[in-house]
Formats: structure tokens, C-alpha cells, sequence
């Protein structure tokens, strides 16, 4: 193994072991020796690596930031329709956020502005979701000419609110959930001729996207509570 690979291990175990203080006990009270005895190195490692605790949690947030908009612009690249982007990108989110403790800390850190820069998921979230249902509107899929400048407001509360209550009970994240949301949402959303072709469960494009971001990048599969 080089200097350079090993260097790259010892990142990412900090990160993973950053990530499992940082849920346990949130920013305030994640301590660094518990991090670094949890990676396995000396503290003089972990400060090789990151200056202080707000460098592990803004490397967090960046890290968990990159997976997402990789699942998003592959959503939206492979997409069939701006509605069935929209679907599968949600489902990429909640897979994502069920699968890696790195997302959910970092997206945890991010929405609550923990010590860090302006990075805001939610907000990132609600301005994807505006864009496709401005695209939708183009295509003539919604079931209105226009979405009204609610609408997006409304979608995104109610996706990141299974983020939210996921964090007592992970089968908030479960894509049978996401998919009951779409089945009550989707025929007062779309079109009639459109409704028929969408599929509120998710395409493969929304679990391709998950699973790319997962591979790309330092995105480990849970450490924590999620589901099988």
C-alpha cells in the first residue's frame, strides 16, 4: 500500500468514526479522542488529516453534498420525464440517507448549520425540486399550466420531513414509504395522460444513482440503525 492509499484509509476511517460521534452525540459533544480512538490512529493523525472538530464536520457535509447532487444529476440525466426525475431522485435521497452514515451526518450537520459554512441541503433540495416541476411545466405533464409558487415549498417539506422522523424510526426512509407519498401525491400533481406512465416506486435510474454515489467517492454504507 503507498503512502498516498494509506493516507486515503486514514481519511475515511475518520470520517466514518466522525460521522457515528456526531449522531450519538451531536456537534457540541462529539469529542476528537473518541473519533480518533474509533478510527484506530493517534490524535496526531486526526490533526494531520483535519485542524479541528469543524474541519471532520465540514469535510462531512462536502462529502455528503457531493453524493447527493452525484444522485441527482444522474436522475436527471437518464430521465424519461421532469416528474419521474423528481421520483427517482427523492428515492435516490432517502436511499442514500438510509444507507450511509456519512450522508445523514453530513446532511444533519448541513440543514442545522453546525459550525460550518452557508451549505444547506434542504435548501439544495427545495431548489432541484423547483427546477423540475418548472420542467415538468415546459413538457405539459403537470396537471395544472402552472405549479404555483408553493408547490415546490410543499414537496420538499414533506420529503425532508421522512428525514426528519427517520431519525427515531428509519422506516420513514423505506422506499415502500416514498412510494405510498407518490401514489397519494402524483394523481393531483400530474396530468391524466401522464399519470399512467409514471411510476411512483422509482425507475432503476433511482437506484443506479444511489449506488453510483455510494461507489464514488468516500460514501461507506451505514454504520448505524437503517434498514436491510
Amino acid at each position: 500500500m503507498t503512502k498516498q492509499e494509506r493516507a486515503a484509509r486514514t481519511r475515511d476511517a475518520l470520517l466514518l468514526a466522525a460521522a457515528q460521534e456526531f449522531q450519538r452525540h451531536g456537534y457540541d459533544r462529539a469529542k476528537l479522542s473518541a473519533i480518533s480512538s474509533q478510527a484506530g490512529v493517534s490524535s496526531g493523525a486526526l490533526h494531520f488529516h483535519f485542524e479541528n472538530k469543524a474541519a471532520l464536520a465540514e469535510a462531512l457535509r462536502t462529502d455528503a453534498s457531493h453524493a447527493l447532487r452525484r444522485a441527482a444529476r444522474l436522475a436527471h440525466r437518464r430521465r424519461t420525464s421532469a416528474l419521474q426525475a423528481l421520483v427517482d431522485v427523492s428515492h435516490a435521497l432517502a436511499d442514500l440517507l438510509r444507507r450511509s452514515i456519512v450522508v445523514r451526518a453530513g446532511f444533519l450537520l448541513s440543514c442545522e448549520g453546525a459550525h460550518g459554512t452557508g451549505l444547506n441541503l434542504r435548501q439544495e433540495w427545495q431548489l432541484c425540486v423547483q427546477q423540475l416541476l418548472a420542467e415538468a411545466a415546459d413538457e405539459g405533464t403537470l396537471a395544472q399550466a402552472s405549479p404555483g409558487p408553493h408547490l415546490a415549498g410543499v414537496l420538499a417539506a414533506s420529503t425532508i420531513g421522512y428525514e426528519v422522523l427517520s431519525r427515531t424510526n428509519p422506516e420513514w426512509l423505506s422506499s415502500f414509504t416514498l412510494t405510498g407519498f407518490w401514489e397519494v401525491l402524483l394523481p393531483t400533481l400530474a396530468a391524466p395522460d401522464t399519470l399512467t406512465e409514471l411510476r411512483p416506486g422509482g425507475t432503476d435510474t433511482a437506484h443506479q444513482a444511489s449506488n453510483a454515489a455510494l461507489r464514488t467517492g468516500f460514501v461507506p454504507a451505514s454504520a448505524g440503525p437503517a434498514l436491510p
